[in-house]
């Protein structure tokens, strides 16, 4: 039995004028706000992010690929956001604070929100190899990062990058 017509939730219907695409056709975008020498050992990391390219706003979809010595990112946790990682092609290795762990295609691992378990990817092989990163989009999340000397914080309303102790990087 359906609820009353005022009490339904508003449906929204897909349509056809954004047809399906290639990932291949996503630009990729290389990069990260990380000051050096932080961005230096991301170097090596290419991102699609294919659910801005349906202008999916609740989570987010990226495929990510690592060139052999890329780190996916610096090794971290989110305190509301949950991430979930496939790997489509190729080797990596997790880390975490349980140690090291071979990812091949195929794997699949989630971190829940809220897990001080911090992790990241690094392409230890000698092949490129790809991976799906799908997330939630939470703009009150904290990121923390355990090895290094980096947060995101929030001044005036922005979300900024400063040394642990608070102070700005300079440039970022």
């Amino acid at each position: 039995m359906l609820p009353p017509e005022s009490n339904r939730p508003t449906m929204r219907t897909m349509t056809t004028s954004q047809p399906a695409l290639n990932a291949a056709d996503v630009e990729g975008q290389r990069g990260t706000p990380f000051p050096s020498p932080f961005a230096d050992r991301m170097r090596g990391r290419e991102k699609r992010r294919l659910g801005d390219a349906f202008g999916i706003a609740q989570f987010g979809v990226n495929q990510v690929k690592l060139e052999p010595g890329a780190e996916s990112a610096l090794r971290h946790w989110h305190t509301l956001e949950d991430e979930i990682i496939y790997v489509l092609s190729g080797q990596l290795s997790l880390i975490t604070d349980d140690g090291e762990q071979v990812l091949r295609s195929g794997s699949v691992i989630g971190f829940p929100a809220g897990s001080s378990n911090a992790h990241h990817l690094v392409n230890r092989s000698s092949e490129a190899a790809e991976f799906l990163e799908i997330g939630s989009r939470i703009e009150a999340d904290n990121a923390y990062y355990p090895d290094d000397d980096i947060a995101w914080v929030e001044v005036d309303g922005k979300w900024a990058l400063t040394h642990k102790e608070g102070t700005p990087y300079q440039g970022a």
